[in-house]
C-alpha cells in the first residue's frame, strides 16, 4: 500500500490542500489503486503548498504547487511510484532549502503524522522527558541553562533562570503556561508546531512541570488558530490514553495534566501578565510589574510563561544534551531559530539553522529576494512592532545582541519583506494605528500616545509644520518608549523611529494617505 502524505497544516489547507486530498481519493479509487494517506505537518517550504509526497523505496518523493486539475496527469506519470512529472521537485530530503537547515525544534514537523504517538515515539520523541525522569528536577534545569536556551516569544530572557525562579519559590503548587497567542505578523512557527508536531509542545510542558514542581499547564492559543485547536485537542486526548498525562505520567509517578484554553482575539493578550489575566477569566490588560509571574503568576501561584518554540525545544535539550545545544550558535545567541521569511519574497517559508547568518543571507540567499524582482527597500523584524532595517546593514547576523546595536529586534523570527515601491511613512503610520487598536488602555503613554501618534503623521502626510511635526513624532516615540506599562507601547516606537531614521526622504513629501487616495 503506497503512503501518501497531504498536509493538514493551515498553509497547505489555504491553497487547497482538502480539495487535492478529495481529489487523489476519488483517482484512486477510480484506478483500483490502494493508497493511504497521512495528513502530516507542513515542511516549511510554503511557497510549494500544498507539497504533496509519496513514500518510495529511494524516500520521499514531493510534488510541489498541487491542484485537483493535477490529480490525473500525476497518476499518469505514475505518481504512487514517484514518477516524474512538472509539479516533481524530487526528495524532499534532498532540496536545498531543507537540505541546509539544522533541524533541532522542527525535527519531526512535516514528517509524521502529528497525532499519532507511535509515530513520534518511532522518530524520537519521548527521549527527553525519559532523561528528565532519570536525572531528576535540579539536573533538568541544569541541561536547559546549560544548554543557552532563551525564551522564543521575543524577549529573550535565558529559559534556566525562569524556570530555576518559579522553582525555588515558596508555594503550594506551581503552574506551567505556554503563550501560543502567535500574533505578529509574518510569524508561523509556533501555528506550523502545534500543527505539525503537537507531542513535542505537550512533552516540553512535562519536562517542564516536573523541573519546576507543577502538576497543571495551560495552553493559552489564540482565537485565530482553530486548526491548532483541533489538532491540540485530538493530541491531548491520544496523551491522556496513553498514560503521557494524568495522575502517573508513564509510570513515573509524577502527576501532570494540560488545559487548552482559546483566547478571545486580542495582540495585547501575547504579553505575559495580559495573557495570565485573561486565562484567569479577566479582561485582558496588562500587570503591572513586579511582582513577576515567576513568582506571582497564574491564580497568585509562581508561574512559569514560555512561548511554543521554547517549550518545544526542551524535549531535544534533555535528550541530546544541554552541551548540544548550546553548540551551535553565536554569541549569547544559542542554538537554532526557525526562521519565517514572509511578505514580498521569492521562497517564503520556515527555515531552521542556528543563530549567525547575516540578514542579506536570510533574504537574499534563503528567501531568494523579492518575489517581484525588485530591488529590496526594507525588512521588518520583529513582526509589526518591530524596526525595517534598510539593506545597508544586511551584514548584521542575525542573533539578539547585533539587532539590539541597531535598535532592532528579533522577536519571534519573523521577517516581512518590502520591495523599492513601498511609502515608508505609511507604514510607520501602520504601526501607530495597530498600537492604537490593539492597546489594552491601561497607560496612558501606549493609549493616548499612539492615537496621537497617527495624527501626527497624518499632519506629516498632508504636509502640515512637516520638520515640527517629525520632532513631535520623535518625542511621542521616546515618552513611550520608556513610559509604557508593557512592551506593546514600549516598542510601538521602533517601527517609527526606524523609518525615520532610514527613509527620511518618505517623511518630506505632501502626499494623501494610501487610505483616501
Amino acid at each position: 500500500m503506497t503512503k501518501i502524505y497531504v498536509p493538514r497544516d493551515m498553509a497547505a489547507l489555504a491553497v487547497g490542500a482538502k480539495r487535492v486530498l478529495a481529489a487523489i481519493e476519488k483517482e484512486a479509487s477510480a484506478r483500483g489503486e490502494t493508497i493511504q494517506i497521512i495528513r502530516n505537518g507542513s515542511r516549511g517550504l510554503l511557497w510549494l503548498e500544498p507539497l504533496v509526497e509519496v513514500e518510495t523505496p529511494e524516500g520521499r518523493i514531493g510534488y510541489g504547487n498541487v491542484k485537483p486539475s493535477d490529480v490525473p496527469s500525476l497518476f499518469d506519470a505514475g505518481f504512487l511510484k514517484g514518477g516524474a512529472h512538472p509539479l516533481s521537485i524530487g526528495k524532499v530530503e534532498d532540496h536545498p532549502y531543507w537540505a541546509k537547515q539544522t533541524r533541532v525544534t522542527f525535527e519531526r514537523v512535516g514528517i509524521i503524522d502529528p497525532v499519532n504517538l507511535d509515530d513520534y515515539v518511532a522518530h524520537g520523541g519521548g527521549q527527553g522527558l525519559a532523561k528528565a525522569f532519570e536525572i531528576g528536577p535540579a539536573k533538568v534545569i541544569e541541561e536547559v541553562t546549560k544548554s543557552g536556551l532563551r525564551g522564543r516569544g521575543g524577549a529573550g530572557f535565558p529559559a534556566g533562570i525562569k524556570w530555576k525562579t518559579v522553582a525555588d519559590a515558596p508555594a503550594d503548587r506551581r503552574y506551567v503556561v505556554t503563550n501560543a497567542d502567535e500574533g505578529d505578523s509574518g510569524t508561523f512557527a509556533d501555528r506550523m508546531v502545534m500543527e505539525g508536531d503537537p507531542f513535542v509542545l505537550i512533552e516540553g510542558m512535562t519536562i517542564c512541570g516536573y523541573a519546576i514542581g507543577a502538576s497543571k499547564g495551560f495552553i493559552y492559543l489564540r482565537a485565530e488558530y482553530p486548526q491548532c485547536a483541533e489538532v491540540l485537542t485530538e493530541a491531548l486526548e491520544a496523551a491522556r490514553k496513553a498514560g503521557w498525562l494524568g495522575e502517573n505520567v508513564r509510570g513515573s509517578g509524577f502527576a501532570f495534566d494540560i488545559e487548552l484554553r482559546i483566547g478571545a482575539g486580542a495582540y495585547v493578550c501575547g504579553e505575559e501578565t495580559s495573557l495570565l489575566e485573561s486565562l484567569e477569566g479577566h479582561r485582558g490588560i496588562v500587570r503591572a510589574k513586579p511582582p513577576l509571574p515567576a513568582h506571582v503568576g497564574f491564580m497568585g501561584r509562581p508561574t512559569v510563561v514560555n512561548n511554543v518554540l521554547t517549550l518545544a525545544t526542551a524535549p531535544a535539550i534533555l535528550a541530546k544534551g544541554g552541551e548540544f545545544y548550546a553548540s551551535f550558535g553565536v554569541g549569547r545567541s544559542r542554538g537554532t531559530m526557525p526562521l519565517q521569511i514572509a511578505g514580498n519574497v521569492k521562497y517564503g517559508g520556515l527555515y531552521e539553522t542556528p543563530f549567525g547568518l547575516t540578514l542579506g543571507e536570510i533574504v537574499n540567499d534563503i528567501g531568494g529576494g523579492t518575489l517581484t524582482g525588485r530591488p529590496v527597500r526594507a525588512v521588518q523584524c520583529g513582526g509589526p512592532l518591530g524596526a525595517y532595517v534598510p539593506p545597508s546593514l544586511f551584514d548584521t547576523p542575525f542573533d539578539y545582541e547585533a539587532f539590539q546595536k541597531h535598535d532592532s529586534l528579533i522577536g519571534h523570527g519573523g521577517l516581512v519583506v518590502f520591495d523599492d515601491t513601498v511609502d515608508m511613512m505609511q507604514m510607520a503610520r501602520f504601526g501607530m494605528e495597530f498600537c492604537a487598536i490593539e492597546s489594552c488602555g491601561k497607560c496612558t503613554p501606549c493609549r493616548i500616545g499612539s492615537t496621537r501618534g497617527v495624527e501626527t503623521i497624518d499632519k506629516i502626510v498632508e504636509g502640515v509644520d512637516v520638520e515640527a511635526n517629525i520632532e513631535l513624532l520623535s518625542d511621542l516615540c521616546n515618552t513611550m518608549k520608556f513610559g509604557s506599562l508593557c512592551a506593546l507601547g514600549g516598542f510601538a516606537p521602533y517601527p517609527v523611529e526606524s523609518a525615520l531614521r532610514h527613509y527620511p526622504e518618505d517623511f518630506r513629501k505632501a502626499t494623501l494617505p494610501a487610505a483616501a487616495e
